[in-house]
């Protein structure tokens, strides 16, 4: 079984095509990076796949579920089951503190609090960040922001992380020990993660490099 599996998948708005029979795999644990420039169609192609937007035509499977047969709560229960997203701007709630961010999502799906306390204090551990759990948002810097996303993500112990531009909003030393972070988690986990980035620096902790323009990977052909 892929963890994800999209295949010929287009996507407009209006009459401006935005993705044009778009197919990628990626094996259970396996990381590559999606690149190209701005308006290719990686970001709608990014909200396809995590549930947020719905293709015109196409396929797209995680871990053998295909989105298309899912209503709007069974897309919810996958975004807070299955598909983890790190975002550039790390969007951690504000009021809560870093381990309860980190604990947020598993409240939503009915997780015990004494398992929830439990694997709060791993993840939180194993991001390097156990001196800095009761800590406010704005109390942490970038880079550590960004850890308590990445452990947030993982709390779901999800199949697939979407990383959009996960360095995008740090500097260069920051940036790799994020991506060191990424690799490690994946790979202890084995999740796998689909790297949205305009850095080439990103690739080197993936195994392939998907390039799009124009709505297509190229070396694919374009639908239509």
């Amino acid at each position: 079984m892929k963890a994800l599996q999209v295949s010929r998948v287009t996507k407009s708005y209006g009459a401006d095509p935005v993705l044009r029979g778009v197919s990628l795999t990626l094996g259970v644990g396996e990381r590559a990076a999606l690149m190209g420039p701005s308006g290719s169609g990686k970001s709608t192609l990014l909200n396809c796949i995590g549930g947020i937007d719905r293709p015109d035509e196409g396929v797209i499977e995680i871990a053998g579920q295909s989105l298309g047969t899912l209503d709007e709560d069974g897309l919810c229960r996958l975004r807070r089951e299955t598909v983890s997203t790190v975002f550039q701007f790390f969007h951690l709630l504000p009021t809560l503190s870093a381990r309860e961010n980190v604990e947020f999502p598993m409240q939503l799906t009915g997780i015990a609090m004494a398992e929830r306390a439990e694997r709060v204090a791993a993840l939180i551990e194993e991001v390097g960040l156990s001196h800095r759990a009761g800590a406010m948002p704005h109390e942490l810097s970038g880079g550590e922001m960004q850890r308590v996303a990445i452990a947030r993500a993982l709390a779901i112990r999800p199949r697939l992380i979407l990383a959009d531009e996960p360095t995008g909003n740090l500097d260069s030393a920051t940036g790799e020990a994020i991506l060191d972070l990424l690799e490690s988690v994946s790979e202890r986990h084995g999740i796998a993660m689909l790297v949205v980035t305009h850095s080439r620096q990103v690739t080197r902790i993936c195994g392939r490099t998907f390039e799009m323009k124009d709505g297509i990977i190229l070396g694919q052909e374009a639908e239509g």
